[in-house]
C-alpha cells in the first residue's frame, strides 16, 4: 500500500480490529508467555479472532507481530526466532484477512526505557526497530503501526527505522492517561506534532482509557495536526479485582456510542483495544451506518 492509498482510504470513516491480547487471555493463553511463539503454536485461536474482525467489518486487522523485534524478544530466549516469527505471523493475519481487510505490520515498545530514563540509546531503539520492520515488509504487511508507544522518542525511533527500510504508511498510536498525558513525560499533543512533522502518515493514541475519557483528547487532537488521527480505546476503565485480575465492563453498544461522538470530532481510524471484541466493531460499524459487510480491498 502506498502512502497515497492510505490517503485515500482516511477519506472516510475506516474500522481497526479490536483487542488480541486480553481475547487470546480469555482463550487460554498463560499469563507471561511470549505471545509470538503461543500464537504460532494455537494458530487456529488467531484465525477465528481475525476472522470474527474481518467479519464484523475491519478494515484493518493488526499482525500480531507486537513484542517481535530482538530486544523484547531476547527477554524470552526467543531473539534467534525473530525472522521466523515475524514472517509468520503476518502470513497468519493475511489468511484471516483474505482480500477483505488490509494487514498492518504491529510494533510496539521494547519494554527498555530509554536515556535519560534508562539505558537504552536512540539508535538502539532504531536498530532493533529497522530489524523487525524490515522483516514486516518482506512479509507483505500493507503498513505499520506503532501502538501502545509509552515515549515519544522511541515513537519516533520506531517511525525513523520505518522511514529507513520501507514505503510504507506508519500510523503512531502513544498510551496516555485521561488528561493526554504520556507516562514517561509530555503530552499527545506535542508528540503528535512531532511525529507529523517526521512523516507518520496517521497518529492517534490507544490502550489505558476508555472512549468517554478520549472526548477531551481526540477534539483537540484533531486540532492540532493536519493527518488522520486514530482512536483505540479499551472498553472503558480497567477493573481490578482482589485476586489482581483485570476486567473491563463496557457493553459493545455503549463503546459504539461514546465512539460516534470522537468520529464526530474528527477521528478517522476507529478501532478497539482491551476488552474490545468483533462485536464491538460491528456495534461501532452499525453505530456509523455503515455497510455490516466489509468489501473487497484486492
Amino acid at each position: 500500500m502506498t502512502k497515497q492509498e492510505f490517503q485515500k482510504l482516511c477519506a472516510k470513516t475506516v474500522f481497526l480490529d479490536g483487542a488480541t491480547g486480553s481475547n487470546l487471555i480469555k482463550a487460554g493463553m498463560p499469563q507471561g508467555v511470549a505471545p509470538e511463539a503461543w500464537i504460532l503454536e494455537h494458530p487456529d485461536v488467531l484465525h477465528r479472532l481475525q476472522e470474527a474482525y474481518v467479519k464484523a467489518g475491519s478494515q484493518i486487522i493488526y499482525a500480531p507481530t507486537f513484542g517481535a523485534n530482538p530486544i523484547s524478544l531476547a527477554r524470552h530466549g526467543l531473539e534467534s526466532r525473530i525472522r521466523e516469527l515475524n514472517l509468520s505471523l503476518v502470513q497468519c493475519a493475511k489468511d484471516s484477512a483474505g482480500n477483505k481487510a488490509l494487514v498492518a505490520g504491529d510494533v510496539t515498545t521494547t519494554g527498555q526505557l530509554m536515556e535519560p530514563l534508562g539505558d537504552m540509546t536512540y539508535d538502539e531503539a532504531v536498530q532493533a526497530y529497522q530489524a523487525q520492520i524490515s522483516l514486516l515488509a518482506e512479509a507483505g504487511v500493507d503498513l505499520i503501526v506503532a501502538e501502545t508507544m509509552i515515549h515519544i522518542g522511541e515513537t519516533c525511533a520506531a517511525l525513523e527505522a520505518a522511514r529507513a527500510v520501507c514505503d510504507l504508511p506508519v500510523m503512531c498510536s502513544l498510551t496516555v492517561d485521561a488528561n493526554g498525558n504520556i507516562f514517561t513525560g509530555g503530552n499527545i499533543f506535542e508528540a503528535a506534532a512531532k511525529l507529523e512533522a517526521a512523516g507518520a502518515d496517521a497518529v492517534g493514541v490507544n490502550c489505558s482509557v476508555g472512549p468517554e475519557q478520549l472526548k477531551p483528547i481526540i477534539g483537540k487532537l484533531c486540532q492540532s495536526v493536519s493527518i488522520p488521527v486514530l482512536a483505540k480505546p479499551n472498553a472503558g476503565m480497567p477493573v481490578v479485582s482482589a485476586d489482581g485480575q483485570t476486567s473491563y465492563q463496557m457493553e459493545p453498544d455503549d463503546f459504539a456510542a461514546h465512539m460516534k461522538d470522537l468520529s464526530a470530532q474528527g477521528a478517522i481510524l476507529l478501532g478497539g483495544c482491551c476488552g474490545t471484541a468483533p462485536e464491538f466493531i460491528a456495534a461501532l460499524k452499525k453505530i456509523l451506518r455503515q455497510p455490516s459487510s466489509p468489501e473487497s480491498l484486492s
